[in-house]
């Protein structure tokens, strides 16, 4: 708990000092060209980089504040849900086992080509004008208290959930409730490529997030109930596909398509499962042979 709060804060904090200095209007400004590749007016590009560097919500408030069509939110969507918070979730998936440096190749590229994608596919409305990035404006003396309170709710209410989500995973392991959690996902858990004994662990991910699984994740692991290459598995799909009810609701609520989202982050996450499945296969394959 402690380390997933702690992690959280100190990047609140540098994104906060970057948003005070300007830069990170600056950063978004430079991702114009990227944007408009993706049929995406250049004024997302704010909403993809606080998305990216912080998290949903800061996307969404972004967003909100843009004059977007149904399609152009749908595409920022799956842009931004495969690689929100990326710093933080990152540190998380590899305190589980997984490399940094391939989660945030998985999740910057799978978002980038979906978005691409989609803005091929769907072609039922006009891509719009691309506009260019407003300059966002803040000072201390505003910004601060907010800021302060929102990072305090935002550390008390991880603690709480970690803390009952250790409990329930203790009861539903104590009353047996996990072997019937894991018979109602077993066929989309094959679909997805991944192992039956990950199925607490992806119903959180999906439910809950990425930052809640992983910490019980690092008990499983601790107790020996979840493998490495499980972990390997279920840290790939959830990289790009976790938090599909509040995230999906939020960008529902602002005019986003939520099954395209959400079925375009399944078909990644399938594909990026399947070919891990592949990379594992072909590693014993090769090391017996060696051997």
């Amino acid at each position: 708990m402690w380390w997933v709060i702690r992690i959280t804060a100190i990047v609140s904090i540098v994104i906060y000092i970057l948003r005070l200095t300007g830069v990170l209007p600056i950063l978004g400004r430079t991702l114009e060209p990227v944007m408009s590749f993706l049929g995406l007016p250049g004024e997302a590009s704010l909403a993809y980089v606080s998305g990216y560097f912080v998290n949903v919500y800061s996307a969404i408030a972004a967003c909100a504040s843009l004059n977007l069509s149904a399609r152009s939110i749908t595409i920022l969507a799956v842009l931004v849900m495969c690689s929100h918070n990326m710093i933080v979730e990152t540190a998380v998936q590899k305190k589980t086992g997984s490399s940094a440096l391939r989660i945030v190749l998985v999740r910057t590229l799978s978002g980038l080509i979906l978005a691409f994608i989609l803005n091929r596919i769907l072609q039922f409305e006009a891509q719009g004008a691309v506009g260019a990035v407003a300059e966002e404006k803040i000072t201390l003396a505003d910004s601060f208290v907010p800021w302060a309170v929102s990072l305090l709710k935002l550390c008390l209410k991880m603690a709480v959930l970690i803390l009952l989500l250790s409990i329930v995973q203790q009861a539903l392991n104590e009353f047996g409730i996990m072997k019937a959690l894991t018979i109602v996902v077993r066929w989309p858990l094959k679909l997805f490529g991944l192992p039956e004994d990950t199925s607490f662990l992806w119903i959180v991910a999906n439910t809950l997030g990425l930052a809640y699984g992983a910490a019980v994740m690092f008990q499983e692991k601790e107790k020996g109930r979840i493998h490495d290459r499980e972990i390997q598995l279920l840290n790939t799909h959830i990289s790009i596909s976790h938090s599909n009810i509040e995230d999906l609701i939020l960008f529902a609520s602002i005019g986003g398509i939520w099954w395209i989202i959400l079925l375009a982050r399944w078909a990644g996450s399938i594909v990026l499962v399947w070919e891990e499945r592949l990379e594992f296969y072909i590693r014993d394959r090769f090391t017996k042979f060696a051997g």
